[in-house]
């Protein structure tokens, strides 16, 4: 009888999730399935770990405004955005990148404040994602936190997560956070949040957004907004100019991830003191069109990483190796 009262208990302790007995019970996760993540490299053995998360591919409409995890056709055009970016970051790395479920670009022609909703199921989808990859997969493997515009806002939406922090602990080598906008006030309410002020510091953010020199006001940054940047070119952070004899090459890619045009010493960039933002110096903007009509001509958002590709990649693998100076 004494033993089936025990039994009893530790049933009712495991169903209350407290360590009874010695077990835990964890709530099921849609991460546990291969088919939810766009790259999932469990196999591959590498010194450091990717999370990626990929920017807005989802349009939307009138009645619909996150991403279905159920859409095939979104989900070949996530896959084809992540596989654009994935040669800059994957040399020594294992890559993670998880399906969510995106806000819309129509989400972004809301008011401000009416987007909240949609960004936060997003964000939802991405933690839980993360949540699932630091328990099952990242075995205290240095992590790289990368995004991309809506993946950029959603990169730095975990670093201000009290739980993610937790799990991150001192693993975290860098998170390139690009297509986004840090400001100071973000810092001062998030003192765990850190941004680069070199070419190798580590547990840093790097961002930056690209503009001609004409604009003055953007999705990314409104105007009388100051964000906070880093010049992809030279690894400042006030307004050197860097000149297009530093740019290493830009890369254009398709949605295989093949390179199909590179072009060496590109471009030259400053930090625009009042905007904050990445100034191009030597692009026809005529040549490089906004393309999405939420974007107008001269923004070069689509292109913040193809234009700085070879600078980046290089900068990845200095961050990398710093970071692996520093725990060595």
């Amino acid at each position: 009888m004494k033993k089936k009262i025990m039994s009893v208990f530790c049933i009712f302790i495991l169903l209350i999730n407290i360590s009874g007995c010695g077990i835990s019970l964890q709530e099921s996760s849609i991460y546990e399935e291969p088919e939810n993540w766009a790259y999932l490299e469990i196999d591959k053995k590498a010194l450091a770990d990717v999370f990626f998360i990929c920017p807005t591919v989802f349009g939307g409409n009138e009645n619909t405004f996150n991403m279905s995890l159920d859409d095939k056709e979104t989900k070949e055009a996530f896959l084809g955005a992540t596989n654009m970016e994935k040669g800059i970051y994957d040399q020594d790395s294992r890559f993670f990148a998880p399906y969510y479920r995106q806000a819309g670009l129509n989400v972004y022609e809301l008011e401000k404040d009416q987007r909240e909703t949609y960004l936060s199921i997003a964000f939802d989808d991405i933690k839980e994602a993360f949540l699932y990859y630091m328990d099952h997969y990242n075995s205290e493997k240095p992590i790289i936190l990368a995004g991309f515009s809506q993946g950029a806002d959603m990169c730095i939406r975990l670093l201000k997560d009290k739980q993610v922090q937790e799990e991150l602990d001192d693993l975290l080598v860098a998170c390139y956070a690009i297509g986004w906008s840090i400001t100071e006030k973000e810092l001062s309410e998030n003192p765990n949040l850190n941004m680069a002020q070199k070419e190798d510091d580590t547990n840093v953010i790097i961002s930056f957004n690209s503009e001609s020199e004409k604009i003055n006001d953007s999705l990314m940054i409104p105007s009388g907004i100051h964000t906070l940047s880093i010049n992809p070119l030279n690894w400042k952070t006030d307004n050197t100019i860097a000149q297009k004899e530093e740019n290493l090459g830009a890369c254009f890619t398709n949605y295989e991830g093949t390179i199909t045009s590179e072009i060496s010493q590109f471009t030259g960039a400053y930090i625009d003191p009042l905007r904050g933002s990445l100034k191009v110096l030597d692009v026809d903007p005529e040549q490089y069109p906004p393309v999405l009509s939420i974007f107008s001509e001269g923004i070069y958002h689509l292109y913040d990483y193809q234009f700085f590709y070879r600078n980046l990649q290089e900068n990845v693998n200095v961050r990398l190796n710093a970071y692996l100076n520093e725990h060595d």
